[in-house]
C-alpha cells in the first residue's frame, strides 16, 4: 500500500502510531503482512504529483492520501487504485466525491469538517475574557483551505463580539515575524490555522509564543507537550485510527464506493498549565475541569 502526506513526517508522530493501530486492528501489520510504501512531500507540495505516480506505477492496493493537497493529488493520478483520504475540509466542496454518505468512486475517508477548529477562538475567548482582539495564522500557500478557514473563523469572530487578524506565513522562515506582528498588534491570543506547515514545526511554535509571550492554542499532544499554551481540536488519534481502520477494510476486499466518508465528533483540549503560569494567565476552574488532558 502507499501512504502519501504532504507534511513533514517529524510532526505526524502521534497521527502515524494512530494509524498503524487502526491498520492493526484491522488486521494488517507493516513488516507483516502488508509493505507500506511512504512518500512525504515534506511541504513541498509540487512533489505530490511525481510521489503519486510512482506509486501508481507500482500498482499498489490501495493509497492513504493525508493532509488536503495529497488527497487531490491523488485524485488525480489515478480512477482505479482505492484512495483512503483525510483532510480538514468537506470531501464535497474539495471535489473528492460526489456525495459524503455515498462516495461512488474510488475515494472515501475521514474529515473533520473544519467547524470544529473555530472552537479554538471560543477557547481564546473564555481562556482571555476581557480580550478583544485575537490573530488567526494561516498558510496562503498551503493546503488550500486557507480562505474557507478564516471565512469560518471571521463568522465566529463576529458572533463573540471579537476583532480578528489574519496574519500569513507560507515558510519557516516567515513564523517569527508573525509573532513579532501579532505583538506588534496588541493582539490578546493567536490562533494557529491548520496546515502542514505549521504541523512540521510544533516546537518552534510553541518557542515562539513564549519567547513572544502571547497566548497560543494550536491543535495536537505534540504541541502542548513541546510547551504550547493548549490544543484544541478533533482527537487526532482517534481521527487517524478510523483512516488505518479503513484502508485495512478495503485491504480485505470492501470498495470505497460503499464506505461512507467519516466525520469523527470526538474533540479534546489539552491544557499545559506550567505556560499558563510562565505568561501570567490565570486558566479558568471551568476550563481544566472540561480538559482531557492538563500539564501541571
Amino acid at each position: 500500500m502507499g501512504f502519501v502526506s504532504a507534511a513533514v513526517r517529524e510532526g505526524y508522530k502521534q497521527s502515524m502510531t494512530a494509524f498503524l493501530k487502526g491498520l492493526a486492528e484491522a488486521g494488517f501489520v507493516d513488516g507483516k503482512n502488508v509493505t507500506i510504501e511512504y512518500r512525504w512531500a515534506e511541504g513541498h507540495n509540487e512533489r505530490l504529483p511525481a510521489m503519486l505516480a510512482d506509486l501508481v506505477e507500482r500498482r499498489v492496493s490501495v493509497i492513504a492520501a493525508t493532509t488536503t493537497p495529497a488527497a487531490r493529488a491523488a485524485k488525480a493520478a489515478t480512477t482505479t487504485i482505492p484512495i483512503v483520504a483525510e483532510s480538514a475540509e468537506d470531501f464535497v466542496q474539495l471535489g473528492l466525491v460526489p456525495s459524503m454518505s455515498r462516495p461512488g468512486g474510488n475515494i472515501t475517508g475521514v474529515t473533520q469538517m473544519g467547524a470544529v477548529e473555530v472552537k479554538k477562538l471560543e477557547f481564546m475567548h473564555e481562556l482571555l475574557p476581557q480580550a478583544r482582539r485575537f490573530a488567526l495564522l494561516v498558510n496562503p500557500a498551503g493546503s488550500g483551505v486557507a480562505q474557507p478557514e478564516m471565512a469560518r473563523f471571521a463568522a465566529a469572530a463576529r458572533t463573540l463580539g471579537l476583532e480578528l487578524d489574519i496574519l500569513e506565513a507560507s515558510s519557516e522562515a516567515e513564523l517569527d515575524d508573525v509573532f513579532a506582528k501579532a505583538v506588534q498588534l496588541q493582539a490578546s491570543g493567536l490562533v494557529i490555522g491548520n496546515d502542514v506547515l505549521f504541523t512540521g514545526h510544533t516546537p518552534q511554535l510553541a518557542d515562539l509564543a513564549m519567547r513572544h509571550r502571547i497566548a497560543a492554542v494550536y491543535r495536537g499532544h505534540d504541541y502542548v507537550n513541546a510547551g504550547g499554551l493548549a490544543s484544541y481540536g478533533t482527537d487526532l488519534s482517534e481521527y487517524y485510527r478510523l483512516v488505518g481502520i479503513y484502508v485495512g477494510r478495503i485491504l480485505k476486499g470492501e470498495k470505497p464506493a460503499d464506505l461512507p466518508v467519516l466525520q469523527p465528533t470526538k474533540v479534546e483540549l489539552l491544557i499545559n498549565l506550567k505556560t499558563a503560569a510562565r505568561l501570567g494567565i490565570a486558566v479558568p476552574t471551568a476550563l481544566t475541569a472540561r480538559a482531557d488532558e492538563v500539564i501541571e
